[in-house]
C-alpha cells in the first residue's frame, strides 16, 4: 500500500508551487494532501494566531488526518512549509515514516535573509506589504525560475490583507528566521529518516546553511544545480526524481 505524503508550501506562495513537482512524481490522489496554510488563500481564520507554533500545531493535525487513514506519512516541505515539516517530525515523530524539506532547515546558526529581517521590523514590514504590488511579485517569482502561469497565480493572491497579516506575524513570531533559542534547541534532530533538497543559487537561504545541516547530523543533501530557492518548480524532474529515490530506499 502506498504511503501517505503531505506537501506544506511557504511564503509567499500556494499549494499551487507544488504543481509542476506533483506531475513529475505521479502519486495520484487517494493518499495526498497538499492543504494552504491558513490565511494564505482563504481568510485567515478568526483567532487563528498565525504565529510558528499554532502553524505546526495546525500541520500536526493535518498529518494526524492522514495518519488516521492510511498510517505513518511522507511529510514534504519548502522553504516555511519546509520548517514546519521538521517541527512535526520533531514533534511527532510516531505520525511521520519520513521527512524531507526543500530550501529552508531549522538550523541554530541562520539568521535570516534581508526581506525576512524587514518583515520582521514593525512598521517597516507593514510599509513593505502596502508598498508591493501583484505584478511585482509575479515578474520576481518568474524571474526566479517559477513558471509564469504559477507566479501570477501566487501573486494574485498578494491583495489579500489576510495573507499579508498572517506573513507578517509568522515572521515576527520567528524573530525573521531566528531559531536558535526555541525550535533548533529544545528537542534533538527529527528520529525519523530525512532529506534535503536545495536549490545551489538560493540567494534567500544559501546552500551552505543545507551543507551545514548536513555535516551536522547526517541527513543526506541533494543540491541541484543551476536553481534557486524555487527549485521544486524551477526543476521538478530533478527534485522529484531525488524525492524517489530517498523514498524508495526506506
Amino acid at each position: 500500500m502506498a504511503v501517505a505524503k503531505l506537501f506544506l508550501h511557504g511564503v509567499p506562495d500556494s499549494p499551487a508551487i507544488w504543481r509542476p513537482l506533483l506531475e513529475q512524481l505521479e502519486l495520484g490522489d487517494g493518499a495526498l494532501a497538499v492543504p494552504a496554510l491558513p490565511g494564505f488563500v482563504d481568510a485567515l481564520p478568526i483567532r487563528f494566531a498565525a504565529t510558528k507554533d499554532v502553524y505546526a500545531d495546525w500541520a500536526v493535525g493535518q498529518a494526524e488526518a492522514l495518519v488516521d487513514r492510511h498510517g505513518p506519512i511522507d511529510i514534504v516541505g519548502h522553504d516555511w512549509g519546509a520548517l514546519i515539516a521538521q517541527r512535526v517530525a520533531m514533534l511527532r515523530p510516531e505520525l511521520i515514516r519520513s521527512w524531507a524539506v526543500s530550501n529552508a532547515v531549522i538550523d541554530p546558526d541562520y539568521r535570516g535573509h534581508r526581506i525576512a529581517r524587514i518583515w520582521n521590523t514593525p512598521i517597516l514590514g507593514e510599509l513593505f506589504m502596502a508598498l508591493s504590488r501583484p505584478g511585482k511579485i509575479a515578474a520576481g517569482l518568474a524571474a526566479q525560475g517559477v513558471p509564469a502561469d504559477i507566479a501570477h497565480e501566487e501573486a494574485a493572491q498578494w491583495a489579500s490583507k489576510d495573507k499579508r497579516r498572517a506573513i507578517l506575524k509568522l515572521y515576527r513570531s520567528a524573530r525573521g528566521l531566528r531559531f536558535d533559542q526555541d525550535w533548533a534547541r529544545d528537542i534533538a534532530v527529527p528520529s525519523r529518516p530525512g532529506a534535503l533538497i536545495w536549490g545551489a543559487n538560493d540567494p534567500y537561504v544559501d546552500l551552505s546553511v543545507a551543507e551545514r545541516y548536513s555535516a551536522r547530523t547526517g541527513t543526506p543533501l541533494t543540491v541541484i544545480g543551476g536553481a534557486g530557492h524555487w527549485a521544486i518548480a524551477e526543476r521538478p524532474r530533478e527534485v522529484a526524481l531525488a524525492l524517489k529515490k530517498f523514498w524508495n530506499g526506506l
